[in-house]
């Protein structure tokens, strides 16, 4: 399994921002075309994209037209959506709205078994779930609460659903440029070991992408890169390189 840079982009009223830690306080815009960007990242050579509603995870309305303006933008690309979507009827909204994979976070948290009808429904490499950790749980609700179960229950749990993507983020680490918590990340590979790990929360640099790929996780399949890229501390083609490790 090669593992693939998804590039983030953060919706929120519009536009492509990326937070600190989750906070939404901490919104920084990096652009006003969300769509633009797409588009720039696909052209830089990502292959997939990591697009969150955060309107829709803080509460708000659910950004859908934008979702599908990103799809068609994103061409070949696989989109995947994350952000507020709490039900199958959501679920299936995003996907029709052209994501190629949808994330189950809250839901999935408080309803395990919600993640294992949407696979059912919809299929297993469509569904993916959050495993956000904060303060050592599962957090919800934008992040705004972490009273979940700890990293390794929530991913055996979702496992023993059928779940077989999961997106692992440190929100202590999230936007910090710090580097990805490979100790959360080997809790939840021991807990699911069959489960296709997307790792996510401080990527800075291409030795963070570097350490990780040699840190011997046997299904990582990926990591979520925002503010390094926003910031020019590395490029897509540079950070999928570093993923992929020496040739």
């Amino acid at each position: 399994m090669i593992p693939q840079l998804y590039p983030a982009i953060d919706l929120l009223e519009g536009r492509a921002v990326r937070l600190h830690q989750g906070e939404r306080k901490s919104a920084r815009i990096y652009t006003d075309d969300p769509v633009a960007q797409a588009r720039a990242f696909v052209a830089q050579g990502a292959a997939v994209l990591h697009v969150v509603d955060l309107d829709a995870a803080f509460g708000g309305k659910r950004q859908l037209g934008l979702i599908g303006e990103l799809v068609r933008a994103a061409g070949p690309a696989l989109v995947q959506v994350g952000g507020g979507i709490r039900d199958l009827k959501a679920a299936e909204e995003t996907l029709r709205a052209g994501a190629g994979r949808v994330i189950l976070g809250t839901a999935a948290v408080e309803k395990p078994s919600l993640a294992g009808a949407a696979v059912t429904m919809f299929g297993a490499d469509r569904i993916a779930c959050g495993v956000d950790i904060k303060d050592g749980r599962a957090a919800t609700k934008g992040w705004t609460e972490a009273a979940g179960p700890a990293a390794g229950e929530l991913a055996s749990l979702l496992a023993a659903q059928g779940v077989r993507w999961l997106v692992v983020t440190a929100v202590s680490r999230d936007g910090t440029l710090e580097g990805f918590d490979l100790p959360l990340l080997r809790e939840v590979t021991r807990a699911a070991p069959e489960a296709r790990l997307i790792a996510s929360g401080g990527a800075g640099e291409l030795s963070h992408l570097r350490v990780l790929a040699a840190a011997g996780l046997h299904t990582l399949a990926g990591a979520i890169a925002g503010t390094a890229l926003y910031e020019g501390k590395f490029t897509v083609h540079e950070g999928q390189a570093a993923l992929e490790g020496p040739s």
